[in-house]
């Protein structure tokens, strides 16, 4: 039987890095491991969670990784090519930068691994590995897919939660943002029947005072299709889930989506407000936020006793010294249960790499740097220093002892899931503001060559 090392790469100064307080279960490589044929042994290895052992015995190793994860992604890679050891890479890094990829790989899926993975471990054992696997005719069906081992994942020391996807893809397109570029421009909707399996497939979780039945759904707009989502609510309301989401601000004005989340188990929503200025949203392509709506917007969906996780993003071009004093106000005021605050990051593969590319504002390609913690480009209002000072300034505020308090008092929202969030966040933020007291979370150290 051959032995398929799964790897996920930690980006170990980053807010969501090594130090974050939330060790949270990522669904990429179950995906791929529930592709992979049963003749094959397949072993996941999340540095979150684990050390890596370099000298492990594998006959391939799969790697994924985000921007921020690059750097250790391709050092993992070298060392066991090094050994002799073939290396396949995937995610959205080396989805974006192949040719980058394969400096350190000897192969590379770009975008979903649906219809490419078991060809190439097919390809593999006939020794005719190929450098790129790509999608010639579009992106592939969700239909019939197998569904993610979780006993994978046990003893891993996770939050106790199931990630489980219902659609794909985004057709707004952020400037901002990869998700458009790497799911596609159009929302694709799994079978339900084929989602409710998996969540009735589900095994509880133990604990006295764990939430048994905890859910995230990881589409980037739970609501998009918004015929599918009101029968998918409806249908998952006797399954007692406690679940979390992400959905477009939009949601408050359908009374009756907002209904059939809290019927179902809604425990709260990630929203991207992104910005106070409907400048910005106008110039990032994000014209369905509306920001004078959005008090009328925590409020709507607080009544149904659904909390909010905000996040927000500063350094935009049309942003000013002033964004963060406005920003941190609107929280306070709106009593968001939980925010996440980013400084601005051009990821590769979207229209604002290219754009500050052309530009020549990039700081750097060292991708350690792109974590959205740190400054990698020249801001148009201000320094980089007052980009990371503002950016800091917020988070500690907002997740000091009295902050939390104030925001969660008086609320409808799940306690028992939003207090530990909160304090989890903030020790997680203490960290880093030590290390940016400390000088480690600097400005991109040097303009790239040929910016």
């Amino acid at each position: 039987m051959k032995r398929l090392l799964l790897i996920a790469p930690l980006a170990p100064n980053s807010l969501m890095g090594g130090d974050f307080f939330f060790r949270l279960p990522g669904l990429g490589l179950l995906k791929v491991a529930a592709l992979t044929p049963s003749g094959w042994q397949v072993r996941i290895v999340d540095e979150k969670t684990e050390p890596l052992d370099l000298n492990q015995e594998a006959d391939l190793v799969g790697i994924t990784g985000m921007t921020p994860t690059a750097n250790r992604a391709y050092e993992i890679a070298d060392h066991f090519r090094r050994r002799g050891t073939p290396v396949v890479m995937g995610g959205m890094h080396a989805s974006q930068l192949p040719e980058e990829a394969l400096r350190h790989c000897d192969s590379v899926v770009i975008a979903e691994a649906e219809g490419l993975w078991p060809r190439l471990l097919a390809d593999f054992e006939r020794n005719v590995l190929q450098p790129i696997y790509r999608h010639e005719d579009g992106l592939p069906p969700l239909e019939h897919q197998p569904p993610p081992d979780w006993e994978l994942y046990r003893g891993k020391r996770y939050l106790p939660v199931h990630f489980v996807e219902t659609t794909r893809g985004c057709p707004i397109g952020c400037e901002f943002c990869s998700v458009t570029n790497a799911f596609g421009g159009r929302y694709r909707n799994r079978p339900q029947d084929e989602v409710l399996a998996e969540l009735r497939g589900l095994r509880r979780f133990d604990g006295l005072l764990t939430l048994k039945n905890c859910v995230f759904f990881v589409d980037d707009n739970i609501i998009a299709n918004r015929a599918y989502a009101r029968e998918f609510l409806s249908r998952i309301a006797d399954l007692d889930l406690k679940w979390f989401g992400q959905a477009s601000v939009n949601i408050a004005s359908d009374d009756e989506l907002l209904k059939l989340c809290q019927q179902s188990g809604c425990t709260g929503l990630f929203l991207g407000f992104e910005t106070l200025s409907p400048d910005t949203l106008r110039s990032i392509g994000k014209r369905v936020n509306q920001p004078q709506h959005y008090l009328d917007v925590v409020q709507k969906i607080h009544d149904h006793g659904i909390g909010i996780d905000g996040s927000f993003v500063f350094g935009f071009d049309t942003d000013d010294t002033g964004v963060f004093d406005r920003t941190l106000e609107f929280v306070m005021r709106a009593k968001l249960d939980i925010a996440y605050f980013s400084i601005l990051t051009p990821y590769p593969g979207t229209r604002l790499h290219q754009r500050l590319r052309q530009e020549g504002r990039l700081l750097t390609r060292d991708w350690s740097f792109y974590d959205g913690s740190r400054v990698v480009y020249r801001p148009k209002h201000f320094t980089p220093d007052q980009l990371l000072e503002g950016y800091y300034r917020v988070l500690k505020e907002f997740y000091r002892v009295p902050s939390i308090f104030g925001r969660l008092w008086g609320t409808q929202a799940y306690k028992n899931f939003f207090y530990p969030m909160n304090f989890g966040f903030r020790h997680s933020v203490n960290k880093l503001w030590r290390a940016y007291q400390h000088g480690e979370m600097e400005i991109a150290p040097a303009p790239a060559a040929g910016n």
